[in-house]
């Protein structure tokens, strides 16, 4: 009990400390998209890769593939090309491709909104879901638990578990639902301008500050 009520605590304090540091910046994927389509797209292409190359390569994407049907009838060979960049490409042209005949034969052609339902597409984890839902959608139903989200739910001690499904049980019950999806986008935006994955002296980073033990947890295996 002690442990939970200092996370939540933790939580809670590095919540507040993301609000004042990112005050300018609305929480949200910075992947571009303009439907909920284009951006589980983008989510799927973004798997070990990064998203300003993502980004690079849905600008020409969403150009050529215009509606859910030019997905429907491409040539797997073709896009398998056209996404090739992103890397692990002919697995993630076997999901878009396969999620689009899904979403067009069984959910009338529209991306469904709700968590049980996006998971049954092809390369739909949680996630993946929770993005669309937050992003998409304004919709909260857990947490999406990135590279960024994990290593800092590690080094913070805001969980025992390295997994990231059991990272999202786990925060989910520090944190209120109103600041889930808010949570992940601002430690997102944390790791990625203050305090990248490589190791470096960090102790006096604005989190660190609430928690100094972490300037001093990173994985030995890195």
């Amino acid at each position: 009990m002690k442990k939970y009520i200092e996370r939540t605590q933790r939580s809670r304090a590095m919540t507040r400390e993301l609000k004042k540091l990112f005050k300018d910046k609305k929480p949200a994927t910075s992947l571009s998209h303009t439907t909920p389509w284009k951006l589980l797209v983008a989510v799927i292409l973004s798997a070990q890769c990064t998203d300003k190359r993502v980004n690079e390569v849905t600008k020409v994407l969403f150009k050529k593939y215009k509606t859910l049907d030019d997905y429907v009838c491409a040539r797997k060979s073709e896009f398998e090309q056209d996404i090739k960049s992103t890397g692990f490409y002919k697995n993630k042209a076997k999901n878009i491709l396969s999620a689009a005949k899904k979403i067009k034969k069984e959910f009338g052609g529209a991306v469904p909104d709700s968590m049980e339902q996006l998971i049954t597409l092809p390369g739909v984890a949680r996630k993946t879901a929770n993005v669309v839902l937050c992003n998409a959608f304004g919709k909260t139903e857990g947490i999406p638990v990135d590279t960024h989200v994990r290593r800092f739910a590690i080094r913070f001690d805001l969980t025992d578990s390295k997994n990231p499904d059991r990272i999202e049980k786990d925060l989910m019950e520090l944190l209120p639902k109103k600041d889930w999806c808010a949570f992940s986008h601002y430690l997102i935006y944390y790791g990625k301008e203050v305090c990248p994955a490589h190791k470096h002296a960090c102790e006096d980073h604005p989190l660190t500050r609430l928690y100094p033990r972490a300037a001093h947890s990173w994985p030995k295996s890195r």
